[in-house]
């Protein structure tokens, strides 16, 4: 986080009063956070997944939906396969168990808000395992597979950087970077930075604990 981060709006969505007690806005069960965004259109919503007359998954599915400019960061004591993927299809950017302290989740928040992605180090490490047992899926030639290039950006995008901070890093102009992550979108399948990151996890774009997994041409 930088020394003087610019404010952000959030909304916690917990059913446990301690965690919210002292927020600003605060929503008990995944209905009154979705009411919450369409009340006060936050940037960021911290969401729990166990909730009372609407779950997690389901407000997060519905406030992508209708709020495509808040992001959601999910907090939550649930850390198993089902969870983690459920909220990441739903269209979470973010995925923190509440082992996490106030500085990691302010660092995931004022993250959230910039459009990156932040996945709790367990987390990252059990989508590697689930990858690693899935069947290999089917590409087609014409359209799955990226250039190194592209696969530069979608490494760099799976560990949380910014279009400008891709650029930075490949030496390349923002507007450059930004027609690869658009080429990265159609060949992978990708709606949004959240899908894409998921796409680079599963398929071996990604190391654990944010490392960058090198290209299989790279010296040992």
């Amino acid at each position: 986080m930088t020394e003087n981060p610019e404010p952000v709006t959030v909304v916690v969505a917990d059913d446990q009063s301690a965690v919210r007690e002292g927020l600003v806005r605060q929503a008990a069960d995944g209905q009154a956070a979705v009411e919450a965004v369409a009340a006060a259109n936050p940037q960021v919503v911290l969401m729990d997944l166990n909730m009372p007359r609407c779950d997690g998954v389901e407000a997060t599915r519905r406030i992508r939906a209708d709020h495509p400019g808040t992001r959601v960061v999910v907090l939550t004591t649930y850390s198993d396969d089902e969870s983690i993927i459920g909220a990441l299809q739903a269209g979470a950017l973010g995925y923190l168990t509440k082992d996490a302290t106030r500085a990691e989740i302010g660092r995931a928040v004022q993250a959230a808000a910039a459009g990156q992605a932040v996945l709790d180090p367990e987390v990252q490490q059990r989508l590697l395992s689930a990858a690693a047992r899935a069947p290999a899926a089917p590409t087609d030639d014409d359209e799955g597979d990226l250039t190194p290039r592209e696969a530069d950006v979608l490494r760099l995008i799976a560990a949380g950087k910014s279009n400008r901070e891709i650029a930075r890093a490949l030496f390349v102009s923002e507007a450059t970077v930004k027609t690869h992550v658009n080429r990265i979108f159609a060949k992978t399948g990708s709606r949004d930075r959240t899908q894409a990151v998921r796409y680079a996890y599963t398929h071996g774009f990604a190391g654990p604990a944010g490392q960058v997994a090198p290209r299989p041409d790279a010296p040992r």
